[in-house]
């Protein structure tokens, strides 16, 4: 399939994706960011005729396969799933093999426009880099595809693309917001009148749903005497609101949101040091799968501002960069 524009949000939590179908409609897809080695023997085939088969995919990257997919385990021995969590990330062949992911869920064979997103405060740093590594043709294992170029954007600029496009007032040239996104390894925040960014009042620093998840494992470590490597279940678990059990034990997560709110908190006056008091935005705009996890550190610390928590706050990235995407090939198609 051929497609104008292709939106991958790689996030560290989850990868999220969107382009448009051939009726026009906005297609989205996600996965969590886990690319475990794949296993050098599938059991699980022997039992395709009994069970539902996983939805999963091997990615080849350098002659290693990865396993990526909606069904890709959350739980490994000793919490080797897969998971990278460092600035480095989009350098790693993790990145590369869930982005790939994406390309293949979605069945893209050839891509005018990939549009990427970075944190703020790595924008600089791997901009370039991405740019070089995913554009032109690509063999992961699925056959060929094709990117003519690739486009790197700033993460928030995607909430602000899809909060925009939603609403008929409230975002004119004069009209500023703080777009916050907060993510699973990262928090990010713009500072925007209009579209036009506040260089001095936007930024981003390493602090998202994953350190409140590690910090939660180890107090369940120190209480139940065991080390707890389970970030990944306690994340589901706080995300859908359901039990999380550890050695058939139900542990009240709840309690321990609380122990780790002075993690949330730092997050929240650093923001707070970056941006000032907000007396003259309209409203903050919370995105990315931890908004709902920081919205009451945030509150606290912007006791007057307006907060409102944007829709499908965990795709609204994706979705905005196909947005953000469009408008820039019809202006470039515009000014040939």
């Amino acid at each position: 399939m051929k497609t104008p524009v292709f939106a991958v949000d790689v996030g560290y939590g989850n990868t999220k994706y969107a382009y448009r179908d051939a009726n026009g409609a906005v297609t989205t897809g996600i996965f969590p960011s886990l690319a475990p080695l794949a296993a050098s023997r599938a059991l699980s085939a022997y039992g395709e005729s009994v069970f539902p088969t996983r939805k999963v995919a091997k990615i080849s990257i350098g002659g290693i396969e990865y396993e990526v997919g909606p069904d890709v385990p959350i739980t490994a021995a000793y919490g080797r799933t897969g998971r990278a969590l460092a600035d480095a990330y989009v350098s790693t062949d993790n990145y590369a093999a869930l982005l790939f992911g994406a390309f293949h869920f979605a069945g893209v064979t050839h891509i005018e426009r990939l549009v990427l997103g970075l944190s703020v405060h790595n924008l600089e740093t791997y901009s370039t880099e991405l740019k070089l590594q995913f554009a032109g043709e690509h063999d992961f294992g699925h056959g060929r595809v094709v990117v003519e170029k690739v486009v790197v954007i700033p993460q928030p600029l995607g909430s602000l693309a899809f909060a925009a496009s939603g609403r008929r007032g409230g975002f004119g040239r004069d009209d500023a917001h703080l777009l916050v996104d907060v993510g699973y390894f990262t928090t990010d925040w713009i500072c925007a009148r209009g579209f036009t960014m506040d260089d001095n009042r936007s930024g981003g620093i390493p602090g998202g749903a994953s350190h409140v998840c590690q910090r939660i494992a180890k107090l369940i470590s120190r209480d139940e005497g065991e080390q707890v490597d389970d970030i990944e279940r306690i994340d589901k678990a706080l995300r859908e609101r359901a039990p999380f059990y550890f050695y058939g034990k139900k542990i009240d997560l709840a309690r321990y949101v609380a122990l780790a709110d002075p993690i949330m908190a730092s997050v929240a006056t650093e923001m707070q040091n970056e941006v000032g008091r907000l007396h003259d935005i309209r409203s903050i705009i919370l995105s990315g799968g931890g908004a709902a996890l920081y919205s009451i550190a945030i509150r606290h610390t912007f006791p007057r501002a307006v907060i409102e928590l944007i829709d499908s706050p965990c795709l609204a990235n994706a979705r905005g960069f196909l947005l953000a995407g469009e408008a820039g090939l019809a202006r470039e198609r515009g000014a040939t």
